[in-house]
């Protein structure tokens, strides 16, 4: 959990701060802030000295951490260094002076002392039950958002149901359509009409004498073959198969030419 960086007065002026917290991901961590404060070292002197640290990047990595802060006096952001016990015992082994060993000292003692705490069993029994609340607002939130969902899917069905009902009666139905009729509905003269402008949009061709769908539009549903007799000029009769449009064709054209 974080918690405050550094506290100060009512006069603004710094007091001595929490040396050792536990950060968002759970580990114990102590900051450049911190030590800047404890040890009575400039901040960006302190920042410098982690940027000029001996180590390995590996151990760099794992140790320490740039982050941004606000500074509660001036509303300026700054960087700052987040640091583990490894961390923090790198940077201050070269810190002397009258009091460095006793601020060394009461780093390392609070670090040890949240260790031992980490493995009490009041402090685990505490942690499992921030988890499990934790688990449980998770659990409420989630039931909240699919309340949610499942509200606003009732109001679309109640929406959508004029349209279910018409697909139910109209566009199932076994009616079909010519292109004659079809063009007549659609505002314009011909069924040549209507094949030209579906032609233009790559939605029919001809083929042997008929239009028909091409392959995106052909397995839709949109059109039925229909066959028709006449009677040939020596009394004879013959066939001639046609595409007229179902329910479901009529309105797909409505919606192509939006009428």
């Amino acid at each position: 959990m974080n918690k405050s960086i550094t506290s100060f007065d009512h006069n603004c002026n710094e007091i001595i701060p929490t040396l050792v917290y536990e950060n968002e991901k759970g580990v114990d961590i102590t900051t450049s802030l911190i030590v800047a404060q404890v040890f009575g070292k400039e901040h960006n002197k302190v920042c410098r000295d982690i940027e000029n640290l001996s180590c390995s990047d590996s151990f760099r990595v794992a140790n320490f951490g740039e982050t941004p802060y606000t500074h509660p006096q001036n509303g300026q952001t700054y960087k700052m260094y987040t640091m583990t016990k490894d961390g923090f015992s790198f940077l201050v082994m070269g810190y002397t002076g009258e009091k460095a060993g006793e601020f060394k000292e009461r780093f390392i003692n609070e670090f040890n002392r949240r260790e031992s705490m980490l493995k009490s069993d009041d402090y685990i029994l505490m942690r499992s039950m921030q988890i499990l609340q934790g688990r449980i607002k998770s659990i409420e939130a989630d039931y909240a958002r699919v309340q949610a969902e499942n509200k606003a899917n009732i109001e679309t069905i109640k929406t959508q149901a004029p349209k279910v009902q018409y697909v139910d009666n109209v566009l199932q139905s076994p009616n079909t359509y010519t292109s004659t009729q079809m063009a007549k509905e659609l505002n314009m003269r011909t069924a040549e009409q209507l094949h030209r402008k579906l032609t233009e949009k790559g939605i029919m061709f001809r083929q042997s004498g008929q239009w028909m769908l091409t392959a995106r539009y052909c397995e839709k549903g949109y059109t039925k073959n229909r066959t028709t007799v006449y009677t040939c000029s020596d009394g004879s009769q013959g066939t001639n198969t046609i595409t007229v449009w179902t329910e479901k064709g009529r309105a797909f054209l409505h919606k192509v030419f939006e009428v």
